[in-house]
């Protein structure tokens, strides 16, 4: 089951197994419930620390992991490989004693949380975003006993998905109600189930000195610029609503200089690293709501809360643009979907649209060729916009069709779930009608400056921050990078680089102005 380097990585991890664990199965004689089994047993003979059970659970196969002495609080409905493996890893070492890395303070928010919470997370073993909510919620389920937690893959368990009309991963449910979806993090989860948290979140980053750079945004731009902030040992501070950005939702990334080919996760994880050793204050969980200057430039936030500071850099980066039709709000997530790699799996089978005829939707519809029945990009204009090599792998294979001059127009369903759309052919323009289950938005970004619309900054018709070659903008002391301002190209290694610039333009300013 685990190759010999898997099991020379897995023997090292479980070292750090403090007490006693055991493993509860419940197989059947299906494939899956047999490479189940073999997993388990090959885990459970790595180490005298582990013993292993039989069970009969409701969802098979499966395994429960747990305290030996305990009723086990963390279950794997399914296989948990691929990027599921690292949760695996670490619902071993943590039901075996090791602690969590995480912030301290929030673990002791967990342990304190009151009440019943039994957590169902329904994942695909292709989605980048699925194990940092499965990571989370087995972390909880270990440090409190009110806290359960189910993964469940939904390619496995496809009548759930189906009765529970899932169409989008991951997917949590908690005591048998939709919770939440997407990517989400252990603080997020947390401070929607403590329902005091925000306030006393907000009254705690009212109380923050002011900075001497605010970056506001945690993505590349935004990691960039705080390492190169700090590095001139001013007071350096950064906030956001999750550290990483928008590169958390990305897969393969095979342009960033020097690397040739890496993760969007793993690369994040490298960043939030390198901001660490630092003296970098990292605030998450948290969204900018307005911008004012007085004497000092003030980031308003969403929680009630107001960080101050003598200079502020903006990079809040771009999200994925919307078709902006009717239907697309109602089905989100029902059928409409913009990750290819983490929701395609849930359509195996079936008939599916890729709306966008750039590098992103072609390799979309490339990566869904080999799941799906059908593939039909529509693509607005008369030509395709993706690379020629992309084009060509693209119509080399059978089950792609591809659709010029088409405008999408509606999103059809029947109230639950998503059954076509319809487009009208830009040439002769007819309306035609396209039967499918689910589709794929991919027609590039749209830059999160909205909050910005009553401040005095200047923004572009687009949307955009208006800078110049140091990063600057229009108020002195506010400083942008990255991929919600002007910049031209929008990519990973751009925004570094423009945050490192504006970084380095408000230091600049900060010099100058404390000289007049």
């Amino acid at each position: 089951m685990l190759d010999a380097n898997l099991k020379k990585q897995l023997d090292t991890y479980l070292q750090h197994i403090v007490k006693p664990i055991e493993i509860s199965v419940s197989v059947d004689d299906s494939p899956k419930g047999k490479e189940l089994h073999d997993l388990a047993v090959e885990i459970a003979e790595m180490s005298h620390k582990i013993g292993l059970v039989s069970a009969n659970n409701p969802r098979t196969p499966s395994m429960s992991i747990g305290p030996a002495d305990e009723k086990p609080r963390i279950t794997f409905a399914g296989l948990p490989m691929g990027h599921e493996f690292t949760s695996l890893v670490l619902a071993l070492l943590q039901s075996g004693g090791h602690p969590s890395k995480a912030d301290p303070a929030l673990l002791e928010q967990v342990r304190k949380l009151e009440g019943h919470f039994h957590f169902e997370t329904y994942i695909s073993l292709s989605c980048q975003n699925c194990p940092d909510v499965v990571q989370a919620l087995n972390l909880m389920a270990t440090l409190n006993p009110n806290i359960s937690h189910v993964m469940v893959d939904g390619a496995l368990f496809q009548n759930e998905v189906e009765e529970r009309q899932i169409m989008a991963v991951p997917s949590v449910y908690l005591n048998g109600e939709p919770f939440g979806q997407g990517r989400m993090s252990l603080e997020e989860i947390v401070a929607k189930v403590d329902t005091g948290a925000s306030s006393r979140k907000a009254e705690e980053l009212n109380q923050k000195a002011p900075y001497d750079v605010l970056i506001v945004g945690g993505g590349p731009a935004g990691a960039a610029a705080a390492i190169y902030a700090a590095r001139k040992g001013i007071r350096t501070g950064l906030v956001a609503e999750r550290f990483g950005g928008q590169v958390m939702d990305t897969v393969g990334i095979e342009n960033f200089i020097s690397v040739p080919y890496t993760e969007g996760p793993k690369l994040v994880a490298h960043l939030e690293q390198h901001v660490k050793e630092y003296d970098v204050e990292v605030i998450t969980n948290q969204k900018a709501s307005s911008l004012a200057t007085d004497e000092l430039i003030r980031i308003g936030l969403e929680s009630g809360a107001t960080l101050s500071a003598r200079s502020v850099i903006l990079a809040t980066g771009a999200r994925w643009r919307e078709m902006n039709v009717p239907g697309e709000q109602e089905y989100r997530g029902k059928g409409v979907a913009y990750c290819p790699h983490c929701d395609g799996p849930l359509f195996k089978g079936k008939r599916v649209a890729v709306i966008g005829g750039g590098n992103s939707g072609i390799e979309a519809a490339i990566d869904l060729a080999g799941i799906v029945e059908h593939v039909t990009v529509l693509e607005f204009a008369d030509s395709l916009r993706a690379d020629e090599v992309l084009q060509r792998k693209a119509r080399s294979m059978g089950n792609i069709e591809i659709i010029m001059n088409a405008q999408t127009t509606k999103v059809r369903g029947d109230g639950s779930k998503v059954v076509g759309l319809s487009y009208t052919d830009r040439v002769s323009g007819d309306s035609q009608d396209l039967d499918v289950a689910g589709i794929f938005v991919q027609i590039g970004l749209i830059p999160n400056a909205e909050w910005l619309k009553d401040s005095d900054l200047n923004l572009t018709r687009f949307g955009e921050i208006e800078i110049d070659s140091r990063g600057a903008t229009n108020i002195p002391g506010v400083f942008a990078a990255g991929d919600v301002t002007t910049v031209p190209f929008k990519q990973i290694i751009i925004a570094m680089g423009a945050g490192s610039t504006a970084a380095l333009g408000a230091f600049d300013h900060l010099i100058r102005s404390s000289a007049e």
